[in-house]
């Protein structure tokens, strides 16, 4: 373990982790700047407990433009009562709360992405302390964690629940059994192009059970997108034994993102047009989307190609789009 560790977190709870009821305070984080001198960053973190059971960590706000979670995450802690508890659950709408407050993804103060953070530092940034606050502290205290994520302004999904392919298999069955409780439209077998640092990560290396989504995106959030994430929520929760009822089921597709032909990337600048939507099929090579250079009028666009069989699950949501970005993501109905 790196020196930097066994430091302790600089990080405050005004809730009590242990006690019994249902409390509502905050993560503080000593912040010292311009406007405040011996200041703080405050982050709404909600515990609701009742003797003895699993814990849940919910969290969303993991990057800031993405609203399905905070929505369903605030009014869960509005309504959750602890008699109908069994166990301990932990809500933190907005995980990267000054990343929240500005609507981006990563933070105003330090740029930092909370989900390349990980395991973060003690003395480190602010998002890096945050980063470190969960790792050590909070991730611990849980059996089973959702991290609520939908496209934020730069990419638009078709809304499913999703889970990894993990080393350990009866970690991974268990981490689908949530995915299918979650109940969302779309159920994803998730891979993901850049681990390091990851929130998911660092839960699911604890033997954490890790359930993660993307419901939507262009930087806002549907009555639909929020209406999944209200009721998967409460679906995870009942299946995991903390909330008392039955799981409402809902029908599911299930999808598999089998290997890096998932992903097309844009090579070219320019104004790009989709010729398929989300949820349509693509065949291998079809021309998922044209980009047409701006700087002149009469040039032939570039060709994006799908580089297998699949459904469009993701694209990119603004107009321009610059080399580098993530055009369109596909996957395959299991």
């Amino acid at each position: 373990m790196r020196e930097h560790h066994l430091r302790p977190s600089p990080i405050s709870a005004t809730v009590d982790f242990e006690a019994d009821g249902i409390q509502h305070g905050f993560l503080r984080l000593p912040y010292s700047r311009d406007d405040s001198a011996w200041g703080s960053v405050m982050i709404p973190i909600s515990v609701v407990k009742n003797g003895k059971g699993p814990t849940a960590l919910l969290t969303g706000g993991n990057h800031g433009d993405e609203y399905e979670g905070p929505i369903a995450l605030f009014d869960l802690a509005r309504k959750l009562d602890a008699a109908d508890v069994e166990g301990r659950v932990i809500i933190v709408p907005a995980m990267n709360y000054p990343a929240f407050q500005a609507q981006t993804r990563t933070s105003p103060i330090d740029k930092g992405n909370m989900n390349r953070s990980f395991p973060g530092k003690p003395d480190g940034t602010v998002t890096q302390k945050i980063a470190d606050y969960f790792q050590r502290v909070l991730l611990p205290l849980a059996d089973i964690v959702l991290d609520f994520h939908s496209g934020g302004k730069t990419l638009d999904f078709l809304p499913f629940c999703a889970a990894h392919v993990l080393p350990d298999k009866a970690q991974e069955e268990r981490a689908f059994e949530f995915v299918r409780a979650f109940g969302a439209p779309y159920s994803m077998k998730m891979l993901e192009i850049d681990t390091v640092g990851m929130y998911d990560t660092a839960a699911e290396e604890m033997g954490k059970i890790f359930v993660t989504t993307e419901l939507g995106g262009g930087g806002s959030a549907t009555a639909r997108t929020a209406s999944i994430a209200k009721r998967g929520v409460v679906n995870v929760l009942k299946h995991a034994g903390i909330l008392k009822g039955e799981v409402e089921t809902a029908s599911t597709r299930w999808l598999d993102m089998p290997s890096d032909d998932c992903f097309a990337f844009a090579e070219d600048e320019g104004l790009v047009e989709f010729l398929v939507d989300l949820g349509e099929a693509v065949a291998r090579d079809a021309v998922i989307a044209r980009v047409y250079p701006i700087g002149r009028t009469g040039v032939e666009p570039v060709e994006v190609r799908a580089r297998m069989n699949g459904l469009l699950v993701a694209r990119h949501n603004p107009g321009l789009i610059k080399p580098g970005d993530c055009c369109a993501v596909l996957a395959v109905e299991v």
